[in-house]
């Protein structure tokens, strides 16, 4: 007889660890949580540790707002070396004498605020003819890239020692923070860097530790208590949808307003919304329905509907 999937909707904050893919941790993820349906919002490198939000069943029809969202970064950059591929998995393949005061940082940083052009590295989940970059890069293959318009919103110094900068950025979806380091580090009067980094957060959600999830299931499962996911305690882990969209507005519909969102029809609004704007979307009793968008006429379109479980 097989199994039956849990029915589970909502989003874990997961601290991912170093060394770990992505999509590591996603398989992993969906066998302790025996679910069918999970993804991750905003692939972080095998080296990078931080926030890895993982959508499960209907979430993942929210996800991409969760990738649209600002991001926050910790990162440590090492100044006078250049790896492979910027992060200090890369073989090392040039070294400068650093010999740079931090005033000059602090001007060369400013030159980064604000709108900036970014070329993503070949060390990349960019897919080109449906393959990633870097298995590309990893046989000596280049592939031109096309720039990128991105957002720093700020890049401040939290110190700067023996040639190690430590950073919090906050940045605009789609940033390559490898790829910013080096560029920040070649500014510096040519002196190139590489870095580790850790995202700390995710639009309006702040970056948490689960590790208690972590020692939890490794308890069980080493003690065999776990022999059936189905019965896993999974509730005190899970984050309802709307927990992620704290940041905007909210319009509250009637009664038959939420019976026509919920069948995607237009609503015609009897109050005045901002125009082009994305909104929550509740009932009278502030219950969730979705995300949706009123446009130039101020009519609210839906754009992603939350089923009912």
């Amino acid at each position: 007889m097989l199994k039956k999937y849990n029915d589970i909707h909502g989003i874990l904050l997961l601290n991912k660890p170093k060394g770990l893919s992505s999509n590591i941790i996603l398989q992993q993820i969906k066998e302790i949580f025996f679910v069918k349906k999970a993804g991750f919002s905003g692939c972080l490198d095998p080296l990078a540790t931080g926030m890895l939000p993982i959508c499960f069943g209907n979430a993942t029809k929210f996800s991409k707002y969760l990738t649209n969202s600002i991001k926050y970064y910790h990162v440590i950059a090492k100044l006078g070396q250049v790896t492979t591929t910027g992060d200090v998995a890369g073989k090392v393949i040039k070294k400068y004498k650093v010999n740079v005061k931090i005033n000059n940082i602090i001007q060369t940083l400013k030159t980064f605020h604000g709108i900036i052009q970014q070329v993503p590295p070949m060390f990349s989940a960019i897919k080109y003819k449906g393959k990633p970059l870097y298995k590309y890069a990893r046989c000596g293959i280049n592939i031109p890239r096309k720039l990128r318009i991105l957002t720093i919103y700020y890049i401040n110094i939290i110190q700067y020692c023996h040639n190690f900068l430590e950073l919090k950025i906050k940045c605009s979806k789609g940033t390559y923070i490898r790829s910013l380091i080096q560029d920040i580090g070649k500014n510096i009067t040519m002196w190139c860097a590489h870095c580790i980094f850790k995202k700390i957060r995710n639009g309006s959600v702040c970056y948490i530790t689960i590790n208690k999830f972590f020692r939890y299931f490794i308890k069980k499962k080493n003690n065999n208590f776990l022999k059936n996911y189905s019965f896993f305690d999974y509730s005190s882990f899970i984050l309802p949808i709307r927990s992620f969209f704290s940041e905007y507005p909210i319009i509250r519909l009637s009664h038959l307003e939420s019976i026509r969102f919920q069948k995607k029809l237009y609503v015609f609004l009897s109050h005045n919304f901002i125009k082009n704007s994305i909104f929550v979307i509740t009932n009278k009793n502030n219950v969730f329905l979705g995300i949706g968008k009123v446009n130039n006429l101020g009519i609210l379109i839906p754009e992603c509907i939350l089923k009912n479980i």
